[in-house]
């Protein structure tokens, strides 16, 4: 093997790194059992969506990776640190699912989206470096205009922009979204379709909960699908989904009618 060779294979080596790694995690919940024992990798690059039913452990999978719910087994590696000795949590971005973007403290869209750049300040002062990282995370998602706006003004779409873009501002290498698509106008999905479709072609690795996969479906690389707390399928997203609810998922429409049946599908039924 040539030399160029062998730093191309160690390149591409490099490239399939896991920058998360779940490994015979459990977790429970006021000691009910939600992850039971399950395994998950994210590599570097990779867009991996983790689907399954309402209860099925997705939500807590994801927040067992930040630490938001304690793990009662297994190991959690963040860029191949276990994740109760990490601490460069400025490469990680995290969107929790929409809520209050300020919290119900009264806030601009800047000042909120300045709050994911903390973690790279030294005593919490912002330098030009990061008035231009938030400026920049806000054209992404295509609030900029918005700027000086109060969050209490902003739609429930127009929410969400501002937790990505706050996610964004730090620029992390891996982002983190619990159901970003939820309850948002399909305008703004095409914006945060577009705006994690850039994330992606800059090397973001991506691990995100979906109900639907949407107009993300075509950055989708892989696909767990959990059930009951286990992964009953990790590869390709499972064919067909498209627009429709995900399998086993009880999902009404927010169009229709409130007595409408709920949409089921065979793979977890």
């Amino acid at each position: 093997m040539t030399a160029e060779q062998a730093q191309r294979a160690e390149q591409t080596e490099q490239l399939r790194d896991p920058v998360i790694s779940l490994r015979s995690v459990t977790a429970e919940l006021g000691a009910r059992p939600v992850l039971r024992g399950i395994d998950l990798t994210v590599h570097r690059g990779e867009v991996v969506a983790l689907l399954g039913a309402n209860g099925s452990g997705k939500s807590t999978a994801i927040r067992t990776v930040i630490g938001q719910v304690p793990v009662t087994g297994g190991e959690i590696e963040l860029f191949g640190t276990p994740r109760r000795r990490f601490r460069d949590w400025a490469r990680v971005g995290y969107v929790p699912q929409r809520t209050t973007a300020a919290g119900g403290v009264p806030a601009t869209v800047t000042e909120v989206v300045s709050s994911g750049r903390l973690s790279r300040t030294r005593f919490g002062v912002l330098r030009k470096a990061d008035h231009e990282a938030v400026r920049h995370a806000l054209e992404l998602v295509g609030l900029a205009h918005l700027a000086k706006n109060s969050v209490d003004a902003l739609s429930g779409g127009q929410h969400q922009r501002v937790l990505i873009a706050r996610a964004l501002a730090s620029r992390p290498e891996l982002l983190i979204m619990d159901e970003p698509m939820a309850g948002v106008d399909l305008a703004s999905q095409e914006v945060l379709a577009a705006t994690l479709r850039e994330q992606v072609a800059a090397g973001t690795s991506v691990l995100l909960v979906l109900h639907e996969l949407g107009p993300l479906e075509p950055l989708i690389d892989r696909a767990v699908v959990l059930r009951d707390g286990c992964v009953l399928h990790d590869g390709p997203p499972p064919r067909a989904l498209g627009q429709h609810a995900l399998p086993g998922h009880d999902h009404v429409h927010p169009h229709a009618a409130h007595d409408a049946e709920p949409i089921r599908t065979g793979l977890l039924s």
